[in-house]
């Protein structure tokens, strides 16, 4: 679109502005938080390490998943509010990357390509990734030794066979430039020694929740609570509210830790907002014991049953 197509449509104009006073209120306060190694668990735990946004470590079986990893400080302009809670460096061998769509303050190319040579350098060896259907074309350059691409419901098992990835649908959209609408979007239930952890993705509220709990019962979930302010937005976001009812929906679940808020200002709503809203929300509900809300580089630690029973 040319500057005098632009000129001529306000709606762009009013967007571009909207976008400028984002970027530039993204870089009036100094970035918050300190990185720290993340926390290692046994073979037989599950450690989930909160990176930030909707950025995790799962430990599982013993392998090392990362679920949509973002390091970075900017995202083109727009710079994060607090810095990663563990840097790429402190990473054990990494197996394995998921991405759940290709937007990106989810798929952030330089911090896949850090990954992969800081897992090279460990172990001689890159990580394979997980991407929804049409997304692998992005990625096929970073020097991941293997891409797989999963539709909705679709199964597949890290090599080795201990851990397996399952596909979630999810209410939101996968273009990374507007016009490649073909890409898919989705969440992820990974699942390995008795464990199973349910990362949903970038996602509005549907009834789809409860049927991923019914089907794949996973044991801790993911859940997004940000974004969700003007309200237009909650037509691809869930709120602190909605975030809790989708928790709420899939039954199985224990523990809902909330991600994708406090990082990047993507919403209108104050940063500090949708945390504090979730938890009056699950103290209402009476279930505020079963919300986490993690700081940055925090490991929550899920023991074996053997193990909790002693």
């Amino acid at each position: 679109m040319t500057v005098s197509k632009v000129q001529n449509h306000p709606s762009v104009l009013r967007k571009l502005r909207q976008l400028w006073n984002v970027v530039r209120e993204s870089h009036r306060q100094p970035m918050q938080g300190k990185p720290n190694p993340p926390k290692l668990v046994d073979p037989e735990e599950l450690g989930v390490t909160f990176i930030g946004h909707s950025s995790f470590l799962i430990q599982i079986a013993g392998r090392n998943v990362l679920v949509d990893p973002v390091f970075a400080t900017r995202l083109i302009l727009l710079r994060r509010a607090r810095l990663p809670g563990v840097e790429i460096d402190h990473l054990p061998p990494i197996d394995a990357v998921l991405l759940t769509h290709a937007h990106m303050d989810h798929l952030n190319l330089p911090s896949l390509r850090r990954i992969v040579r800081h897992a090279k350098k460990l172990t001689g060896v890159a990580p394979e990734a997980i991407v929804p259907k049409g997304v692998s074309d992005l990625v096929a350059k970073i020097g991941f030794r293997k891409v797989t691409e999963l539709e909705w419901w679709e199964k597949t098992s890290l090599e080795g066979d201990d851990v397996s990835v399952t596909m979630t649908p999810a209410k939101h959209w996968g273009a990374r430039m507007f016009s490649d609408t073909h890409r898919l979007f989705g969440g992820y239930v990974i699942e390995g020694a008795g464990h199973s952890v349910y990362h949903s993705g970038d996602t509005a509220y549907f009834n789809g929740f409860r049927e991923i709990g019914r089907r794949l019962q996973p044991e801790i979930a993911l859940l997004p609570i940000g974004a969700y302010y003007p309200d237009s937005y909650r037509a691809v976001h869930t709120s602190p509210e909605e975030g809790l009812q989708a928790f709420l929906d899939l039954e199985s679940a224990t523990t809902m830790i909330p991600m994708h808020y406090g990082t990047f200002p993507l919403g209108k709503e104050p940063m500090d907002e949708p945390p504090v809203r979730l938890m009056a929300a699950a103290k209402k509900l009476g279930v505020a014991d079963r919300v986490d809300v993690m700081s940055e580089g925090e490991t929550f630690v899920v023991k074996t049953a053997a193990m909790q029973s002693v």
